[in-house]
């Protein structure tokens, strides 16, 4: 037996809200990034540190409109099954691998999350955890990781069904494929992925398989390798070995996750040659193991760390008494570099997902080699590396196959880049198997359909903001075209104002900073509007000068006063400036809607302390204030509680606040666990 199906899941579940109508402006003069690492970590594995890192957000809008308002919600499922396994996928969601359950022993093999909620740790901001996230071609959590992907059914040629997703990742530049199959009889899950670099140049690409499974005591990762490379969000990169740390304070087992006390990633150095894979085993020595083909060669456990920062966050993406783990698998040894793609080069690999059942004694004994050479010898009899390598080539055929139905369409990106390359002349970018049908063109592609056929963008409403932006060359060379026509970009009667405003985007985003100024004050004089004034703020601030910056966000916000997310920026903006003082006047005039924004009120905490309101800032603080968008790492929140303590008792006790009151403080007034998020220990 073996069935896909679609069903409904429901789930309590947040809102997701809106996008950011705003560009996520960063100015990239390299991509590369320098990372301070040990040097014992060897040539071979630094060579690469940093390679591609830096990436816009941008084309992508932000995903940061979501609460903490559960409700019901109904999911669509994609669900394959077979007489051993049940694999339920989101399509809606990145493609997400929500639950693999395996039947027999009636075990959940993941960590499932029972509810529904993003959080800011992803590229575009909204992200959430559990399951098996497909993380593809930039660092971090990729673009997709809650939007629907284009999703079908096909069949091989013995009548299995197959899931297929597939996207157009248009920041890079990449086509990627994953088809997800459980054939009859089989006990692991086959996830056969595709990277494809349509281009005609080399690209810095990505993956990362990110794995949930469950964290409790007694629980073990167990990986064929001696040594990792450690970062532990406070210093750099370092290697330890594996599984016992022979160093500093680390004198612990850190393969037992519940052993480590902070946030951790440990990236596993399999050595060239071996078998690629990682399992998570419980007391009795089961639970998931996951493996592949050699092309996904890097191994990494993540943990939050037992600290209550650590558990403040397992909590605050799931609700109480859910913890997890990350194990992951990627293309690159760590996470803090990219991979070369050559131009037109076509990547596929196998992962596999299923059940392990060690032996309890070795797989937990102090002898790591027997404890990893029994799981592999169990991995192998069942699901061996030859079958593994062949079955990747025995499937390549069906890869190219076209999907027999599409039962979810993804973006219309793909269908743009096929009629931009169409009417340049380029070669197709979508294969057979990855159709991109003309009917997916909807209003986000729309301005640039008609700069493609028109050869200029439509006017636009300057009290609306653009419905999407575009950074790529390509894109750029065909606008700066268009601004060069007899009236085109010159008169505020049409596009001008507009085409410009892109042009500064693009400009910027490329480094070509003189030339984004000239832009956008190129487009405010055409026709004035908050987001040129908005675009040339973030120039000033990237520049240093952040009273312009704050001047000419409060100019913006002028003239849209109930444009949240550019009352945020002009509220970061005076804060970064040092005006206190302003900033708590400007909070005040805001409409009710906005200073009842978290973020806002993060940015009214600080004014308030900064200016002695402590007042203000005890009813906030002892309020029912929820932080809804914390950025992973920040700790925001928390050291504004320690300063409005701090405050407090030197008011008090009439007391200068020092380092012995900062000491006090931390340990009479400790945060409360709904506003402690520090990942690691020396965090205050």
């Amino acid at each position: 037996m073996s069935q896909l199906r679609l069903e409904t899941m429901t789930v309590p579940a947040a809102g997701l809200g809106g996008e950011n109508p705003l560009p996520p402006l960063v100015a990239i003069a390299e991509p590369n990034v320098k990372y301070e690492a040990d040097p014992s970590i060897p040539d071979e594995d630094r060579c690469r540190l940093g390679f591609g890192v830096r990436a816009p957000i941008l084309p992508y809008r932000l995903q940061d409109g979501y609460d903490r308002r559960r409700r019901p919600r109904a999911l669509r499922v994609a669900v394959l099954e077979n007489e051993f396994l049940r694999a339920t996928f989101a399509p809606e969601l990145g493609g997400r691998l929500w639950s693999l359950f395996h039947k027999p022993t009636q075990r959940e093999l993941l960590s499932v999350n029972p509810v529904f909620q993003p959080a800011n740790l992803a590229i575009r901001d909204a992200w959430f955890s559990g399951g098996v996230e497909w993380n593809m071609s930039m660092v971090g959590h990729h673009p997709f990781t809650c939007s629907p992907l284009f999703a079908g059914r096909l069949r091989d040629p013995r009548g299995h069904d197959i899931l297929r997703f597939y996207e157009w990742e248009r920041g890079r530049g990449l086509l990627f494929q994953i088809d997800a199959s459980l054939p009859p009889g089989s006990r692991f899950l086959l996830v056969r992925v595709r990277l494809v670099n349509p281009n005609n140049v080399e690209i810095p690409t990505y993956w990362w398989s990110n794995i949930a499974v469950p964290e409790a005591p007694g629980h073990r990762v167990l990986v064929p390798a001696d040594w990792a490379v450690s970062f532990s969000y406070t210093g750099p990169l370092s290697r330890i070995p594996i599984p016992v740390p022979d160093r500093g304070n680390d004198l612990r087992d850190v393969t037992y996750p519940t052993n480590l006390p902070s946030a951790r990633d440990f990236f596993f150095r399999i050595a060239d040659g071996r078998r690629a894979w990682v399992a998570s085993l419980d007391a009795q020595g089961r639970g998931l193991i996951q493996a592949s083909t050699d092309r996904l060669k890097g191994r990494k456990l993540f943990v939050w760390g037992m600290s209550p920062g650590g558990r403040t966050w397992q909590t605050f993406l799931a609700e109480p008494g859910t913890a997890y783990i990350e194990i992951q698998a990627g293309l690159g040894r760590t996470q803090t570099e990219c991979v070369p793609m050559p131009a037109r080069a076509d990547w596929s690999w196998l992962e596999a997902y299923g059940l392990m059942e060690a032996d309890a004694a070795a797989a937990h004994g102090s002898d790591w080699s027997r404890a990893t050479g029994d799981v592999e010898a169990r991995l192998e009899a069942q699901l061996s590396r030859a079958w593994m390598d062949a079955e990747l080539e025995r499937t390549a055929d069906l890869a190219d196959q076209p999907p027999e139905e599409l039962f979810q369409h993804g973006s219309g990106w793909g269908a743009l880049e096929e009629r931009r390359r169409e009417r340049a002349g380029e070669p197709r970018m979508a294969r057979a198997s990855t159709p991109f049908p003309a009917s997916g063109l909807g209003p986000e592609q729309e301005p640039w359909v008609a700069l493609l056929e028109r050869g200029r963008l439509p006017a636009g409403d300057p009290a609306r903001p653009p419905v999407s932006w575009m950074i790529q060359e390509t894109w750029r060379e065909l606008l700066e075209t268009s601004v060069k026509q007899p009236s085109n970009g010159s008169s505020a009667d049409d596009s001008g104002y507009l085409a410009w405003l892109h042009l500064g985007v693009m400009h910027f985003t490329a480094h070509r900073l003189d030339e984004a100024r000239s832009a956008w004050e190129r487009s405010f004089a055409l026709l004035p509007s908050a987001w040129a004034l908005r675009c040339l703020a973030v120039l000033a601030r990237h520049e240093k000068r952040l009273d312009e910056a704050a001047a000419l966000l409060t100019r913006a916000c002028a003239m849209l006063p109930d444009q949240l997310h550019l009352a945020l920026e002009c509220a970061n903006a005076l804060h970064e400036a040092g005006r206190p003082a302003d900033l708590a006047r400007f909070f005040a005039g805001l409409p009710e809607p906005i200073r009842a924004n978290d973020r806002m009120l993060l940015q009214a905490l600080w004014a308030w302390l900064q200016t002695s309101d402590l007042d203000s800032a005890r009813r906030t603080l002892e309020g029912d204030l929820e932080i809804v968008g914390l950025r992973e790492g920040e700790t925001s929140i928390t050291e504004l509680w320690f300063s409005y303590h701090e405050q407090r008792l030197a008011r008090a006790e009439g007391v200068a606040i020092d380092d012995a009151l900062r000491k006090r403080v931390r340990r009479e007034c400790p945060a409360p666990a709904k506003y402690d998020f520090r990942m690691a220990a020396s965090q205050g």
